[in-house]
């Protein structure tokens, strides 16, 4: 934290930083390694080809941060920064109808009074977005969760804008990520954004893995291209992808769960019902 802010903190906002937020560790248990769900300060990606279940994952996220308690829900606020355009608030509602006991519009409405959408149509506006959105946590003390659905977005234009300077093609990202690493730690939050698998051959599915004792348990064709500062932040990278098998429920879906601090993975697979994610 800088000097300015130190000066300029209210003591509103030192009460919210010093309190803390809620823990986000019944999140998604299925979803992380044992030993292994995200904690206040943590970046978790999910990386995969379009149509893998990535936003879909993360509706459910969001249905289960701002549900009720009541019904299992853990009663929290979440904002959802949408650089794609593709956020469904139709199909939001659909899951936290089914997951509502009494489902009444009163109920509904308390439902999504937690939950802040904003959308970004380039890297620089969302950096700006990033910035604005900074006084939203200093007074929002139940607001734990913050969504980009991607951060990886506005990579072709950057790139474009950027030149033959790999420096400037980089530093708009490399700024909404330098604010992003402030944000999460200093008002203890936790952040989930997905990234488009643009960069893999054409064996990208997870399905397809091998050992290695190098970095990770498993050896999953990746090929990092956003700019270093987003790779050193994340803290677990989560791979998605379609099965080849569909059984008679539908598509079947798969992830690998990597958290990168002490080498723990998981696999599991899941269906899309109306309802939301049903882990198999």
């Amino acid at each position: 934290m800088t000097n300015d802010f130190r000066h300029s903190e209210s003591g509103t906002e030192l009460l919210v930083r010093l309190e803390g937020r809620s823990s986000l560790k019944n999140l998604a248990p299925l979803l992380f390694a044992e030993e292994g769900f995200p904690i206040h300060g943590d970046v978790v990606e999910f990386h995969g080809p379009e149509g893998t279940g990535k936003t879909e994952m993360l509706y459910e996220l969001v249905a289960r941060c701002i549900l009720p308690l009541s019904v299992g829900g853990l009663e929290v606020e979440v904002i959802f920064i949408d650089t794609d355009y593709h956020f469904d608030m139709l199909r939001l509602v659909a899951i936290l109808e089914h997951r509502l006991s009494q489902n009444t519009e009163d109920m509904m409405k308390t439902c999504l009074t937690r939950l802040f959408v904003v959308y970004c149509n380039s890297s620089i506006q969302l950096f700006l977005t990033l910035h604005s959105l900074e006084n939203l946590f200093c007074c929002h003390p139940a607001l734990c969760l913050v969504i980009i659905d991607s951060i990886s977005a506005f990579y072709w234009i950057d790139r474009g804008n950027g030149g033959d300077s790999f420096n400037k093609q980089e530093a708009n990202l490399r700024k909404c990520v330098e604010f992003i690493e402030k944000l999460v730690k200093e008002y203890q939050l936790v952040l989930f954004s997905t990234t488009q698998d643009i960069m893999s051959s054409n064996t990208s599915s997870v399905e397809h893995l091998s050992f290695s004792s190098r970095h990770h348990p498993f050896d999953i064709n990746y090929k990092p291209y956003l700019c270093k500062t987003w790779q050193k932040s994340v803290t677990h990278r989560i791979f998605f992808s379609k099965q080849d098998i569909c059984k008679s429920n539908g598509q079947t879906y798969c992830f690998v769960s990597f958290h990168l601090s002490n080498n723990t993975a998981t696999r599991r697979s899941f269906s899309i019902r109306d309802g939301g994610i049903h882990f198999l």
